[in-house]
């Protein structure tokens, strides 16, 4: 008895520790455990802001520079608050340390509805951003997340130093500090005295940290919403900005590998004696795949060109494995096939869409289907690690450096804690740098080199045989009607893999397990309103190897939701636009997207013929992802050999605040392109277990020549900024297949879209 009762006593004292921490508030973000490492002549006055007595202000950055300008808008937060002069800000880069966790990305995945208000998702995503101070690792580029993350964290920074420096600055000069103000990355005082904040840098850090910083008013930000150029345009320009191939080391070594061409397989055994004593050649060696990524033989050499040869004289024989008779073409059969039985996981439903079809008038249903997709990235995957003193150095283009930081200490038997990371620019990442296999096999390849730094590169052929491919997937669609042509029932249903579980698995070493919104996001999440409707997914697992793609389950969801939609506007002959505003009369913010949309792209108009004459037409569509709401309309043309041609796309986008409107349109220019590439040619295709496709011959990228006219006009807003990064790319296929079933009548279901 005497156990039982310590035992319920632990239990009911945990619960209520458990309880108390739920019930207080995130940890605050401004300062780090371990102090930043300072520069001479620097001090920090928080964990965000490094001031140098040259008047410089470093802006701890977290999060990767892709190409989608995340570093000049975040940099610009923090300098409209502290009130730099823009020519002052620098960039310093961040430690390891958990106030840089992107707590959005995490509460973001949270299977909920985008318009649930409810207590049980406020409780859960309070818990989640509580959750995501503590977990390391967790320092992400991805989610399209960066700006929504740190909207708060970099303005209170940067408000929090403003006050200090005004304090140190009202100390100096024995004067109240409401008499002073920050201006041009100077102090002010109304009776002419002024100095830098260089000056002040010293005696600021010793002023308390104020407990709640006062924010400035939207109405009073300067450079906040304006299109200032980008921070590192001028270092890409000259070519000075490094990426993961440009890190140059002394005494550094390079290698390179050949992965087992088959998904799953091993490395048999391989006969080097003829690549050995060639020139250059310090080693050839065996690699084991680790976090998800292939087994490899590698040359490490003396420069690149050595490596490559080398590695071309080696003679491998592949244990193939067990998936050597895989095919894409029967594994999307079987997705097929499940929906035959399977209901899958609901993710949405309201009133009882199955009853409802069955009372429909009129019912009608079309079967989509997405293929595997690889992300293409311009670098291909690359790493340098130098291991030395049972210590390792990474330099490395990634989106999570947390996850970096776990690969490489898995692979050469450390803790994480001896891991430096350090983040270059990335030439692409569209989800495929958040993956940590390439520093797995890096780090173990550098093992091997003797305490020098080994840079191990991957050609573009292996690079897209052995990515994480976006899943392929298939969707049912059935929707009914009643007598007047209303629609009373939607029932949506997709089969397909979830990247979750695998990511889990490939992280923590055990398969996700529970929802994961990313296998049906871009359906349950749509705004239309539905008075009977169920959307569901039903995970099937494959030996196929998917990650994250720019948009994930958005980019093929919106392609199947927005299509069917426009089945079902013609089905009872309503006019797409005006079949969509009737279900969005609760949505009075996607409705302005809508018909702005409509508006600037003249619909409902003539359009005049292509330059060859070939007729055009336009689709629309309308998107929310990311918690940004993205509409389109593009202009299609079809050529004499059947080939799709756009010609125009206009572009509506409601953010939020725009923080930068220079950025914004670049995104959803970006996110068009990209999503215009796998829409008309984007495919992976596998067959007795080995993909196909091996460079942009055989899969290629949207070329300058069929890039359409491009017109990006941003919502006016003061609401918080949502994601930028990836709502542009999921509108843009449906846009297209909906203005070439206007234009030939050919209702177009499969991706890529393929004329008949």
């Amino acid at each position: 008895m005497k156990r039982r009762h310590f035992v319920l006593g632990g239990t009911a004292a945990a619960g209520a520790l458990v309880v108390g921490w739920a019930v207080l508030p995130p940890d605050a973000r401004l300062l780090p455990a371990t102090p930043a490492p300072l520069a001479p002549g620097q001090v920090a006055l928080n964990g965000w802001v490094r001031i140098g007595s040259d008047d410089t202000v470093a802006v701890t950055m977290t999060q990767a520079e892709m190409g989608q300008g995340t570093h000049t808008g975040l940099a610009m937060l923090l300098a409209e608050e502290i009130d730099a002069d823009w020519s002052q800000i620098r960039l310093a880069p961040a430690t390891p340390d958990r106030i840089y966790n992107n707590a959005t990305a995490l509460v973001d995945g949270l299977p909920f509805h985008p318009d649930d208000e409810g207590r049980i998702k406020q409780a859960v995503g309070w818990l989640a951003a509580k959750a995501a101070r503590k977990i390391p690792a967790l320092v992400v580029t991805g989610g399209s997340s960066s700006i929504k993350d740190q909207w708060l964290p970099m303005r209170e920074a940067g408000a929090s130093a403003r006050a200090m420096l005004i304090a140190a600055a009202a100390d100096t000069w024995k004067v109240p500090a409401a008499e002073c103000r920050a201006e041009a990355g100077r102090v002010l005082h109304g009776a002419g005295r002024s100095a830098s904040f260089g000056e002040l840098a010293v005696r600021a850090a010793q002023m308390p940290l104020p407990e709640h910083p006062q924010l400035k008013d939207p109405a009073q930000f300067k450079l906040v919403g304006r299109p200032v150029r980008r921070f590192e345009n001028a270092a890409k320009l000259d070519g000075t900005a490094q990426f993961g191939l440009d890190v140059k080391l002394p005494d550094m070594l390079y290698a390179t590998v050949a992965m087992c061409p088959v998904i799953g397989g091993t490395v048999g055994r391989f006969d080097a004696r003829a690549a050995s004593p060639l020139p250059g050649v310090r080693k050839v060696l065996a690699v084991p795949g680790g976090m998800g990524g292939a087994a490899a033989v590698a040359v490490i050499a003396d420069t690149p060109w050595h490596a490559i040869q080398a590695l071309r004289q080696v003679k491998i024989e592949w244990d193939e494995g067990t998936s050597v008779g895989l095919s894409s073409r029967e594994h999307i059969e079987r997705l097929a096939q499940t929906l035959d039985t399977a209901q899958g996981r609901t993710y949405q439903e309201r009133g009882d869409a199955v009853e409802a079809l069955k009372q429909a008038s009129t019912r009608l249903s079309a079967e989509y289907r997405a293929p595997f997709l690889a992300h293409a990235t311009m670098e291909p995957m690359n790493c340098t690690v130098q291991f030395r003193d049972g210590a390792a150095t990474v330099w490395v283009p990634t989106q999570a450096p947390g996850i970096a930081r776990i690969g490489a200490a898995k692979a050469l038997g450390i803790d994480s804690d001896r891991v430096q990371v350090n983040v270059t620019c990335l030439g692409g990442g569209f989800g495929r740098r958040a993956e940590a296999d390439f520093v797995f096999q890096a780090a173990a390849i550098a093992r091997e080199g003797d305490g020098a730094p080994v840079q191990t590169f991957w050609s573009r052929e292996e690079d897209m045989r052995h990515d994480f491919y976006r899943p392929a997937c298939v969707a049912r669609f059935e929707a009914g009607f009643d007598a007047q042509g209303r629609l009373v029932a939607w029932h949506a249903r997709s089969a397909g893999q979830s990247v979750t579980h695998q990511l889990v698995g490939r992280v923590l070493g055990s398969a996700g397990m529970g929802p994961d919104k990313t296998t049906a996001e871009g359906s349950y999440d749509t705004a239309y309103a539905f008075a009977n409707v169920r959307v569901a997914h039903q995970v099937v697992p494959s030996a196929v190897p998917v990650g994250y793609w720019r948009s994930v389950g958005h980019s093929h969801q919106a392609f199947f939701t927005e299509s069917f939609i426009d089945e079902a506007a013609a089905a009872v002959g309503r006019d797409p636009l005006a079949f969509r505003i009737a279900l969005l009369q609760h949505k009075p913010d996607h409705l302005r997207v809508l018909q702005r949309v409509a508006e600037r792209s003249g619909w409902g108009q003539p359009l005049a013929p292509a330059a060859d004459g070939a007729k055009k037409a336009r689709g629309i569509a309308l998107h929310r992802s990311f918690g940004s709401t993205v509409a389109q309309v593009a202009e299609v043309s079809v050529g004499p050999d059947k080939a799709i041609r756009v010609h125009r796309v206009v572009c509506v986008i409601d953010c939020g605040f725009a923080v930068n409107p220079n950025l914004v349109r670049q995104q959803m220019e970006s996110g068009i392109v990209f999503g215009l590439s796998a829409a008309l040619q984007g495919e992976i295709t596998i067959e007795k277990g080995r993909v196909v496709q091996g460079n942009f011959h055989d899969q290629p990228a949207l070329r300058m020549q069929d890039c359409p006219l491009i017109e990006t006009e941003i919502m006016p807003s003061t609401a918080h900024p949502e994601g930028v990064g990836e709502p542009g790319t999921p509108p843009i296929a449906p846009a297209v297949a909906n203005a070439l079933f206007t234009l030939t009548g050919q209702r177009l279901r499969n991706l890529p879209l393929r004329l008949t």
